[in-house]
């Protein structure tokens, strides 16, 4: 299939904060025909993000600390470490992420443009779904980073991000922010019009597509985030028809349990792993950074997140956590490929594949619209079947959780905390190093501190506008779009 050249404003403005090149292969417009439901597919590969967040996502989270000492000391590991304005452009940056995010968005855009010039057939029904699920998903990413968290009695007023649903015609187009509100009832118009339109059958790998779990787990985070528990549960419910959720976990007390650290980067991202619904390849180094980074995972907070539990048993994870040059603590979860400009090149670039979506994160996120709900008996029952596969020498008999359990373990008689608490510690657990933890702090807008080596103490309060990032101020400006309040 040849390239793909067409305009999309939004994206080329983040694309010309890359560079002129590259912003040059883009700016034409000389379409490509797809003209079947094989061509939008192979299109449809880059409807996805093709950035990074969870660098910076990990920075500004209470995950790291500083290792004074470590090998890479980068902006863009440093900056949100502090909260401060994002200045790179680099891989692993925001402003290359809310780049990649509108590039996405306008592939998505141009397949679901030819599917409509095509006659809008039943041929091209799973292409129209992925396309959909793929907007959708890119736009809820930008809300959920450069807009407040979704409050119901504020959302009407919040500023949100350009939703962009058509292909543009001029290099240079006008946007508004809509409202936190109006980005909402958009990306759930186009969940709600493509889950019925995936199937599986459409994709030779469909872990890289959005696939029928996968949608249905995207659904169930906008839910949550949307705060209507119920339908998060309903559908958490369809993520498996069989209801089965331990058998398409991670198997870190059998597969990964006796591995090396080069044969678990290979297990954590391969697309036959049952708990990988939805996988990405990124530009990104990551892969190569994220053991190494000055701000990074310290043995302080190691033995704060994985030291003890409700159940009483021990993480799985310490077992599997590595140390890189006697400083940084690390899960290996992430191999970069490494692609040269050509065979005999020094010089290229390098991608790092990412767990969009998981079996573990579906379950959790069900324990947690039950206990929003009061229905603590099934949210409990949910933990258990996620603590049986993370606990080592887990015995029913000694590790199964119950609401005296809880109590006990926070010293309170608060059942919806010490609950609401456990699924966001198993949480912050499960996802370490994958940008998760960011989210939960940005919903419940608890406060975190980072400290430094010399003894600085530094604050993200409660409210604080930083918890919103600020757009990137080149597009914003080309775009004529208002920045985020500090």
């Amino acid at each position: 299939m040849k390239k793909i050249v067409y305009y999309q404003s939004i994206a080329v403005l983040g694309l010309l904060l890359l560079g002129c090149d590259k912003a040059l292969d883009v700016l034409p417009d000389n379409r490509a025909q797809a003209n079947s439901p094989a061509a939008i597919t192979e299109l449809l590969v880059t409807a996805y993000p093709q950035g990074n967040y969870m660098a910076f996502c990990e920075s500004m989270s209470d995950n790291v600390g500083e290792n004074y000492g470590a090998p890479t000391d980068k902006p863009e590991n440093t900056k949100p470490y502090f909260w401060e304005e994002p200045t790179v452009r680099e891989e692993d940056s925001p402003e290359r992420y809310w780049s990649s995010c509108y590039t996405a968005i306008a592939t998505a855009n141009h397949a679901l443009e030819i599917i409509q010039q095509l006659g809008d057939t039943k041929d091209y029904a799973a292409q129209k779904g992925e396309a959909l699920l793929a907007r959708a998903y890119a736009h809820f990413m930008l809300v959920n980073l450069f807009s407040k968290s979704y409050d119901q009695a504020s959302a009407g007023t919040d500023l949100g991000i350009p939703y962009v649903t058509e292909p543009e015609k001029v290099v240079f187009g006008k946007y508004t922010r809509g409202t936190v509100q109006s980005v909402y009832e958009n990306i759930e118009k186009d969940i709600l019009a493509g889950l019925p339109l995936i199937t599986n059958q459409a994709y030779e790998v469909p872990r890289y597509h959005f696939n029928k779990s996968a949608a249905y787990a995207f659904a169930t985070r906008f839910y949550l985030f949307k705060r209507e528990p119920a339908k998060a549960i309903e559908y958490a419910n369809l993520v498996f028809p069989d209801g089965n959720f331990l058998s398409n976990m991670r198997p870190w007390l059998t597969t990964y349990a006796n591995s090396t650290v080069n044969e678990f980067e290979a297990l954590y991202t391969r697309s036959t792993d049952k708990s990988n619904l939805l996988l990405c390849e990124t530009n990104s180094y990551w892969a190569r950074n994220y053991n190494g980074y000055r701000y990074s995972f310290t043995s302080e907070i190691f033995n704060e997140i994985y030291g003890s539990n409700p159940t009483g048993g021990d993480w799985i994870y310490g077992n599997r956590t590595f140390v890189a040059s006697n400083i940084v603590y690390f899960i290996p979860k992430f191999r970069e490929h490494f692609v040269r400009i050509n065979i005999n090149a020094s010089i290229g670039d390098g991608y790092t594949i990412l767990p969009l979506f998981t079996t573990e994160e579906a379950l959790l996120n069900r324990a947690e619209a039950y206990t929003l709900l009061q229905q603590y008996t099934l949210a409990i029952k949910d933990l258990n079947v996620f603590f049986s596969a993370r606990i080592a020498n887990y015995d029913p008999a000694k590790h199964t959780l119950t609401v005296a359990k809880l109590q006990q373990y926070f010293q309170t008689n608060n059942t919806f905390g010490a609950c609401l608490q456990t699924i966001l510690d198993c949480k912050r657990a499960e996802f370490v190093h994958e940008g998760m933890r960011w989210f939960d702090i940005r919903r419940y807008d608890f406060p975190i501190q980072h400290l430094t080596t010399t003894g600085e103490q530094f604050t993200l309060a409660a409210g604080d506008p930083r918890r919103v990032m600020q757009l990137p101020q080149e597009a914003a400006k080309l775009a004529e779009l208002p920045l985020n309040p500090r």
